[in-house]
């Protein structure tokens, strides 16, 4: 997939402590941060930039190890991931930004609004758990999903998915999607950015970091409450498991579940994220 495919995008280069990150960009007005999870680049949103742009400007980098980005041996824990973020706001000079976050995207967006809630006028996590917060029972009754663990162990997957990146980010694609798919052109940009022991190793690099992850997390909700207005988005698998997380520490929170979605929202069902993203963005606009 190529920036023409998108009208109204821009790919910048912008260095932030050290690390070299892809940035597409769109439109004017109130800023909008969107962070991907695995195994996406800033192209999962390539469906919802351009009316997302007629109101904003849309800010959807690579994380840090994911598609044009760096790819560093380490720094792939959510609070690390949430200063990348806020180092990108402060050198486009956004201003405070609505933030929203997919998949391993949410616990850094997460941390985010925590950490810098001036930083942070809106906040909307999709299809994720927060590390271990009660709430998500239901959902981790058959234990984790069975690839965290796959793509935990240092040096293991990316040995055995060598020459196979297709057919094993083709398998996320299409459940993510309920088996419908998504475009040829996303789909192979996407596998392409997958492709190689070094691309998959930093692809990993969240999951080997979830048990720091996880202990961020504990810590700032011991040390604060969720006070910006924030919406949560579930599909299938994960449904409501993240607004119950969250229930407890959040002072102004709205929960919805998008019926027949899959878990790749932004690419299965655009429309009817969109119908929910673009109230809730523009609400204090």
């Amino acid at each position: 997939m190529t920036v023409l495919s998108v009208p109204g995008v821009r790919l910048r280069r912008v260095t932030v402590g050290g690390v070299g990150f892809n940035v597409a960009t769109a439109g004017q007005g109130p800023a909008v941060l969107l962070l991907h999870g695995f195994p996406h680049t800033w192209q999962l949103w390539s469906e919802v930039i351009g009316p997302l742009a007629r109101r904003h400007r849309v800010i959807a980098p690579d994380l840090r190890g994911f598609g044009a980005s760096d790819r560093p041996a380490d720094g792939y824990d959510a609070g690390t991931l949430a200063a990348d973020a806020e180092a990108l706001l402060d050198a486009l000079d956004t201003g405070p930004a609505a933030v929203v976050g997919i998949d391993l995207g949410t616990p850094p967006a997460f941390l985010l609004a925590m950490r810098r809630p001036g930083r942070v006028r809106r906040l909307v996590l999709m299809e994720s758990l927060l590390g271990d917060l009660p709430g998500a029972d239901a959902f981790l009754a058959g234990g984790p999903p069975w690839w965290f663990g796959f793509h935990a162990e240092p040096g293991l997957a990316e040995t055995v998915l060598a020459g196979h990146e297709e057919a094993y980010i083709g398998w996320f694609l299409d459940r993510g999607t309920l088996g419908r798919g998504v475009r040829p052109d996303v789909r192979a940009e996407l596998v392409r950015a997958c492709t190689g022991g070094e691309a998959l190793r930093a692809a990993f690099g969240p999951y080997r970091a979830l048990p720091v992850t996880a202990r961020q997390i504990r810590a700032a909700v011991a040390g604060a409450r969720l006070t910006v207005p924030a919406l949560t988005i579930g599909a299938h698998p994960v449904g409501g498991a993240l607004e119950r997380q969250l229930l407890p520490y959040a002072d102004r929170l709205t929960g919805r579940v998008i019926p027949d979605c899959g878990h790749i929202i932004p690419l299965d069902r655009p429309d009817a994220l969109l119908d929910l993203l673009e109230p809730f963005l523009a609400a204090d606009d």
